[in-house]
C-alpha cells in the first residue's frame, strides 16, 4: 500500500446553492461559507506547505453558479489574509488547457467547490488534469479539499442520486464512480440536516466493505497517510461501519422494496476526534474549550 505524502480535507459544506438555486435566480446574500469562521479554512491554511502564502486553486466546476460561488470563496480567504486563485473549468476540453495543468502542477492547495458531484467525475474522469492531482497526492506534500459535492466525489465510489426519505428502498439510491483520492470509503455531505443516513446505510449495506462517512454542515475531516481521519469542524460527522452485518436482503427483494440490515455499527465523530481507517478505531478527545466562539483543543490532550 502507498502511503500518500498529501492531505485529503473533505467538508460537509452548509447551504448549498451551487446545486439548490438557479443561476437566474436574484441571490441576495450566500452563507454557505460560514465554516471558515470556525476553523476549518483556517485549519487547511495551518496544515499547507507555505502557509498563509501558499498558492490555492478553487475549481467551481460542480457549481451552476461558478462566478458567484467563486466571489464567495475569494472573500471568505481574505478574510484570513490569503489570496486565492479560480480555475472556470466548466468543460472536458477546458481541463485539458495547458494553463490550468500547469497552475495545478504548482499549486500547494487544490480545493472543488459544492454543487453536483456528477459534473465533477464526467469532466474529470480519465483526464490528464485528475492523473496530475493523483500523482502530487500521493508524492508532494500538497492539499486537495473538496466541500460539498468536491467531498462527495473525493472517494472512489460515490452517491450522486438518492431521496433521502427513501433511500433504503432497493433501487433510489445511485452510485457511479468518483475521483478516486481515496479507496474504501464512501462520502456523503450536508448530512445530518438533510437526513441522509438512510442514503448512507444503503450504499453500506450494498458493499459492507466500504466505509460510509456522513458530513453533516460545518463538519470536516483532514485525512494524513490516507487512513488517519481527524475532525476538524464544527459539526458531526457520521461513520457506517458494514464490515459485521449479519444479514441483509438487499439482494433478494425485488426493486422498489425496502430493505433491512442487522448489526450495523455506527460512530459519532465531533471536533478533534480521530479514526483509524487502517485499525476501524475511532479515538475520542475528550478536552475541547471554546474561545470566542472557536473550538480550541486543550494543550497535551494527546
Amino acid at each position: 500500500m502507498i502511503i500518500p505524502k498529501g492531505k485529503l480535507i473533505i467538508i460537509g459544506g452548509a447551504v448549498d446553492l451551487g446545486s439548490t438555486v438557479s443561476a437566474l435566480e436574484n441571490v441576495k446574500q450566500l452563507d454557505y461559507l460560514k465554516f471558515f469562521e470556525r476553523g476549518i479554512l483556517k485549519r487547511m491554511i495551518m496544515e499547507s506547505a507555505k502557509k498563509e502564502k501558499s498558492h490555492i486553486e478553487v475549481i467551481t466546476t460542480a457549481s451552476q453558479i461558478p462566478d458567484l460561488v467563486g466571489v464567495e470563496y475569494t472573500n471568505a480567504f481574505k478574510q484570513l489574509d490569503v489570496q486565492i486563485n479560480m480555475l472556470d473549468i466548466r468543460k472536458r476540453e477546458d481541463a485539458g488547457k495547458k494553463e490550468y495543468l500547469d497552475r495545478i502542477s504548482k499549486a500547494d492547495v487544490v480545493m472543488f467547490s459544492g454543487g453536483d458531484q456528477l459534473r465533477l467525475s464526467s469532466i474529470f474522469g480519465g483526464t490528464e488534469f485528475l492523473q496530475i492531482l493523483k500523482r502530487r497526492y500521493r508524492e508532494d506534500d500538497f492539499i486537495i479539499a473538496g466541500t460539498s459535492a468536491g467531498a462527495a466525489a473525493a472517494s472512489a465510489n460515490m452517491i450522486y442520486r438518492g431521496q433521502s426519505n427513501e433511500a433504503l428502498v432497493k433501487g433510489e439510491v445511485q452510485m457511479t464512480a468518483g475521483l478516486g483520492f481515496i479507496d474504501s470509503v464512501i462520502i456523503d455531505t450536508h448530512f445530518v440536516q438533510r437526513g441522509r443516513i438512510g442514503r448512507l446505510f444503503y450504499a453500506v449495506a450494498s458493499n459492507p466493505g466500504i466505509l460510509g462517512i456522513g458530513l453533516g454542515e460545518d463538519a470536516g475531516l483532514l485525512i494524513t497517510e490516507g487512513r488517519m481521519m481527524e475532525a476538524i469542524g464544527s459539526g458531526l460527522t457520521i461513520v457506517v461501519d458494514g464490515r459485521n452485518i449479519i444479514e441483509t436482503n438487499i439482494y433478494d427483494v425485488e426493486m422498489g422494496t425496502p430493505i433491512s440490515i442487522e448489526n450495523l455499527k455506527v460512530h459519532v465523530m465531533s471536533i478533534f476526534d480521530k479514526f483509524d481507517l487502517k485499525h476501524y478505531k475511532l479515538m475520542i478527545n475528550k478536552t475541547v474549550k471554546i474561545e470566542g466562539g472557536v473550538f480550541l483543543k486543550v494543550p497535551d490532550a494527546d
